[in-house]
């Protein structure tokens, strides 16, 4: 028996386009960074929408909504698969930019959107809550999320930093970091503005005593 694909909601293709022409005139016209949509590159939403197919990560986590778009690529991938996208951003404007693209999507069921500081956000959440983490937001911060980060993701689960190489030196810190962590293997995809990938170990089964 064929099984069918989830039908793709009407217009999210035309969406998504419209969302990287209105993307890339904005931060053409202005230099005001908490104004700028600093989105992804299409094949980057390709690549988060297969790893998140291939890892079935029904539970994931984006820090940095901005417009939503990147959330488009998780979320449609997350559907598939049943799963939902957490998405928190702590910017109103960009808050209510996103709610209205998220609704327009389609894909509003199946996603829920966090008006909220990240940090408050890792502090509240469950250990082991997320199956994957897509990274995309204030730099600088990163470090300093970094124990909550780790805690949140599920053993096997799976984190993923954009600009990895478009802003390397800014990343550093938190790449050091991730790499001199014992439970975590890592790789550089030179995807878009480079992806930096961490896999969580997953947790060793218990073997009964003999």
């Amino acid at each position: 028996m064929k099984v069918s694909a989830p039908e793709v909601p009407d217009g999210l293709e035309s969406l998504k386009a419209e969302l990287e022409r209105l993307g890339a005139a904005n931060d053409g016209a202005t230099a005001e960074r908490s104004r700028r949509m600093l989105n992804i590159t299409r094949d980057t939403g390709e690549f988060l929408s297969v790893l998140v197919r291939a890892t079935l990560a029904r539970r994931v986590l984006e820090i940095g909504t901005s417009n939503g778009y990147s959330a488009l690529w998780l979320a449609e991938a997350a559907r598939a698969i049943d799963g939902t996208v957490t998405t928190v951003e702590s910017s109103e404007y960009k808050v209510e930019l996103a709610s209205r693209n998220f609704a327009r999507s389609g894909l509003a069921p199946c996603i829920m959107l966090v008006h909220d500081d990240a940090a408050r956000l890792l502090q509240r959440s469950a250990e082991g809550a997320f199956d994957f983490v897509f990274l995309d937001s204030e730099r600088a911060e990163y470090p300093g999320w970094w124990p909550q980060l780790r805690r949140v993701l599920r053993p096997g689960g799976l984190l993923v930093v954009d600009n990895a190489t478009s802003h390397a030196e800014q990343l550093a810190p938190f790449v050091a970091l991730v790499n001199a962590d014992p439970l975590f293997a890592t790789s550089l995809v030179p995807i878009g503005n480079g992806e930096f990938l961490a896999v969580k170990a997953p947790s060793r089964p218990k073997h009964a005593d003999h």
